[in-house]
């Protein structure tokens, strides 16, 4: 007996001496860096590769933590769905008396149980949108010359479950974060690194991650089925399409209208085929095979279509068909709605973040009583244009039944004319 426990003792002590070099060999300080507009900056940086704008309008996120926690995060409403092992929390973040307690479905009071759900949301979704937080109250933020590299060091001097937590951020050349080092009270070793690097865009345009993996003992954190949604956005989104009769133009074969008296089209949008028509040139183009578009000068064709024509005429009938029919275009692949409010009126922004010729531009729609829009403010990154508006006057009903404008106004007194307005079958 006395040899089994002087060898459970030995083993302890090389236990506790092998911890003891684990713990002195990877260890890390805590860096020092400088505060100031650098550092700020380097965060602004971080922010804008991420999108923080589209995660400022998020509506709801959606993700589980290591497969045992779950949630529904409506964060506009500051409002947490949180479920784990029999219990089922709803959680009002900003007043937590108000919170709903459900044990196996029914409904208990439990400030306990509360308490435990609020420290799972703190913890949980920090590693759902960790960077998203970086000027968050309380924070504070230095510049930090890591492995050569300008890094991101935040502290947390209060909020969540654990102030005074430190992270220091990595990031690639697009200044998206790779990992994180941690100097946090509830792991003590210093300088702990967790990766960054499983991200998904969702369909609000955010970038969220799906899983980490930590430095210690090559520990794995899921994120789960990670996702976000505008639900309202959306529902305002159909509510536009209905008013000007998107039915209708979706079954809508031909389209044909005017650009400030410059250019004229022809559209057959069951084909997508357009007749593109300016000066003394026609392009028969087909825009998603443009090599096979057709040009015509005095109406004689010519035997090699010149491909700097057929550029331009997909170039022009990307805007001038914008002008036409924006507004059927909210549910197309790569569009960003979120609400936003005006004049204590719900408008809708949309972002396109692919297709058109100037992918990354954002539009957003005013809308009379009747959900028709009768104005957008238009920021277009490419031609420095933030917020500029433009009118949609003059909605017609076309003989194929759906709603198209006829004229636009701008604020310098400007107009612009779509000509005789045509949509027919």
């Amino acid at each position: 007996m006395k040899k089994l426990f002087k060898f459970i003792g030995i083993l302890l002590l090389l236990l506790i001496v092998a911890g003891g070099i684990y713990y002195f060999v990877n260890n890390e300080p805590l860096p020092e860096g400088k505060q100031g507009k650098d550092a700020d900056a380097l965060a602004i940086k971080m922010l804008n590769a991420l999108d923080n704008d589209a995660y400022k309008n998020t509506e709801t996120l959606e993700w589980s933590f290591r497969n045992d926690h779950f949630y529904t995060w409506n964060k506009q409403e500051n409002i947490v769905h949180i479920s784990w092992a029999q219990y089922k929390v709803t959680l009002h973040t900003n007043q937590p008396e108000k919170s709903e307690v459900y044990i196996d479905g029914t409904i208990t009071d439990n400030a306990a149980l509360v308490k435990q759900a609020q420290d799972f949301f703190n913890n949980d979704s920090f590693w759902l949108i960790a960077p998203y937080k970086v000027f968050d109250v309380g924070t504070e933020r230095r510049i930090v010359n890591y492995n050569d590299k300008d890094a991101l060091l935040i502290t947390y001097k209060s909020g969540g479950s654990t102030p005074g937590d430190s992270y220091l951020w990595i990031l690639d050349d697009n200044y998206i974060p790779i990992s994180f080092k941690m100097w946090t009270s509830i792991i003590p070793l210093g300088g702990v690194s967790a990766t960054w690097s499983d991200w998904k865009t969702t369909k609000t345009g955010i970038k969220l991650p799906t899983k980490h993996k930590l430095s210690l003992f090559g520990l794995e954190i899921s994120m789960g089925n990670v996702s976000s949604k505008n639900s309202k956005a959306n529902l305002l989104a159909n509510k536009i399409l209905k008013a000007i009769k998107h039915e209708a133009y979706k079954k809508t074969r031909y389209l044909e209208w005017s650009f400030a008296g410059k250019r004229t089209f022809k559209w057959d949008k069951e084909k997508h085929i357009v007749d593109v028509s300016w000066d003394t040139i026609r392009v028969n183009l087909d825009p998603r095979n443009r090599e096979k578009s057709t040009v015509y000068f005095n109406t004689k064709k010519q035997e090699v279509a010149d491909t700097t024509i057929v550029k331009k005429a997909w170039n022009i009938f990307n805007n001038d068909s914008f002008w036409l029919v924006a507004p059927h275009k909210l549910l197309d692949n790569g569009t960003i709605k979120s609400i936003h409010k005006v004049n204590d009126k719900e408008a809708l922004l949309v972002k396109y973040t692919t297709g058109g010729s100037t992918p990354g531009d954002s539009y957003l729609w005013l809308l009379d009583e009747n959900n028709i829009p009768k104005s957008y403010k238009m920021t277009v990154p490419s031609m420095k244009m933030k917020e500029v508006s433009a009118t949609w006057d003059d909605w017609i009903t076309t003989e194929s039944g759906t709603l198209l404008p006829t004229n636009h106004s701008f604020g310098n007194g400007g107009g612009l004319s779509m000509g005789n307005v045509k949509g027919y079958n």
